[in-house]
């Protein structure tokens, strides 16, 4: 077996193991264990030495026996199962059993990250409608982790908030909005179960989800307060515990925290923290969860109105690996939902917590059924420049896809240089008034800066950019924004400049 997975089995016992035959604390009643052509892994404490044997009861019966129990822990990996239930799930030992029940087969999805992803259902606009459709929705089975920290790796949750549930109002009050309207929109594409598995934390940096690996990846060393800030604490007690499960793919809400805490390193430790769960749930797992596994993510939304501040439209470009959209050759097989446009001046939770989580999980549901589940002709990316053109007093952007656009005399900016060197966000920059576009192009008003001189381009580079649903760029549909972009003449992305 792959190394971190027997590393994670002994650690197990060491923490748990007193001998009593139990399942591990993620695995309960109402679970959904992933389905084929994955196979589902399941774990347990055990007496030492005897033999766990495992009967699955149900559509398509198993009967799995696992090696004798070792250091307290017995594991067995099921015959793949295809979508569906409910089933039995009965463990048997030589001295005991214990049994699961009313347990589904189907996508595992895990959502992780910050306030943005741990903001209750019971939150948003219109929560009372959302609640009140949970009774239709019995195969979205919500779990949350309790709130923990470990400064070592733990092979099994500290305390778990929310046990498996068939959703409930009361259940959903408390559970996360992004997630379960993820779930919830998936299963009406899928029509077959989802297991959520909220695992996050308000005001934690990507550094306190790394492992120490990913950390060292980006010259980030261990650090340690105390605090849910450390390096690696949530990593150990909130995401290392999964590993041997089976899942399908992840969710991501994160990044406001680094707004202000090593915010030039995220466009290093975001991916790094990716590859490296990729990486560690498929040895985990026993290579059962996919080694790339689906992973998608909210780029920021809105904080301070008015803000000069360059920290949330840094973060937003740095979530791309400052390509600018995804996927891309550093962020292979991810998607993201851009959240720009739909601030919230008057949350009650503060503006940095918008309400409207409906659209965020929609946009991510758009990049899911596209990049993971493979289907063709779903639009899920906003408009991306594919050229750059000065030409006398304009520059004329050129799209990869039809675009929406609406007048703006300031979302553009241009930085001028009388040298061929590249500009930072903390260059001097011009606003370049938006005069006339049509189906796939828009020409920027850029008199002030000669042609020659023109040495960038930016596009809505602020914290808050434009009011709910009204940047100036969208898709052909309306629906989807225009991520925001810097880009150099001379360096970086050059490529997509031409010269007249």
């Amino acid at each position: 077996m792959a190394v971190i997975s027997v590393v994670v089995l002994l650690l197990a016992a060491f923490h748990h193991g007193d001998g009593t035959l139990r399942f591990a604390s993620y695995y309960g009643d109402h679970m959904v264990l992933q389905k084929s052509p994955q196979r589902a892994v399941l774990w347990g404490y055990g007496p030492e030495g005897e033999q766990v044997t495992v009967y699955l009861t149900g559509p398509f019966p198993q009967k799995v026996s696992s090696l004798p129990v070792t250091e307290g822990i017995w594991r067995v990996t099921l015959e793949p199962v295809d979508a569906g239930g409910p089933y039995n799930v009965q463990a048997d030992s030589e001295s005991s059993k214990c049994k699961l029940t009313d347990v589904l087969f189907g996508d595992i999805w895990l959502c992780g990250g910050q306030s943005n992803m741990y903001f209750k259902t019971s939150q948003i606009f219109n929560a009372s409608e959302e609640l009140a459709l949970s009774s239709k929705y019995p195969h979205v089975r919500p779990f949350m982790a309790s709130l923990n920290m470990s400064k070592t790796e733990r092979i099994d949750l500290i305390q778990v908030e929310i046990p498996w549930s068939v959703a409930t109002t009361s259940v959903l009050a408390e559970f996360s909005a992004v997630c379960w309207l993820f779930g919830r929109y998936m299963y009406d594409t899928l029509k077959y179960p989802i297991g959520l598995v909220e695992s996050c934390w308000g005001g934690t940096p990507v550094e306190a989800w790394s492992s120490s690996r990913a950390l060292m990846q980006c010259g980030l060393q261990q650090s340690g307060d105390g605090s849910m800030m450390d390096n690696t604490v949530l990593w150990n007690a909130m995401i290392h515990p999964f590993l041997n499960m089976t899942i399908y793919g992840a969710i991501w809400y994160q990044g406001e925290a680094n707004a202000e805490y090593h915010k030039d390193k995220y466009n290093c430790s975001f991916p790094a923290m990716i590859n490296d769960w990729r990486m560690a749930f498929h040895q985990g797992s026993g290579q059962q969860t996919a080694l790339d596994f689906p992973f998608g993510f909210v780029q920021l939304s809105t904080y301070k109105n008015n803000s000069t501040d360059d920290g949330f439209p840094d973060i937003r470009w740095h979530q791309t690996a400052d390509v600018g959209f995804v996927p891309n050759s550093r962020m292979k097989n991810t998607f993201m939902a851009v959240a720009l446009d739909l601030p919230d001046k008057t949350s009650p939770y503060g503006t940095i917590h918008p309400r409207d989580k409906q659209d965020v999980a929609l946009r991510l549901t758009l990049g899911t059924r596209a990049v993971a589940y493979g289907e063709t002709d779903i639009p899920f990316q906003g408009p991306f420049p594919k050229q750059i053109l000065p030409f006398q007093m304009s520059i004329i952007i050129t799209y990869d896809q039809a675009v929406s656009v609406t007048s703006s005399k300031d979302m553009f900016e241009i930085c001028c240089s009388e040298k061929n060197v590249s500009c930072e966000p903390k260059s001097f920059w011009i606003p370049a008034a938006i005069v006339d576009w049509n189906q796939t192009s828009i020409q920027l008003f850029a008199a002030q800066c000669p042609v020659s001189k023109v040495a960038a381009l930016r596009y809505a580079w602020r914290d808050w950019p434009c009011e709910f649903k009204a940047c100036p760029v969208y898709d052909a549909s309306g629906n989807l924004p225009a991520p925001p972009f810097i880009t150099n003449r001379y360096t970086g992305n050059q490529n997509i400049w031409k010269s007249t």
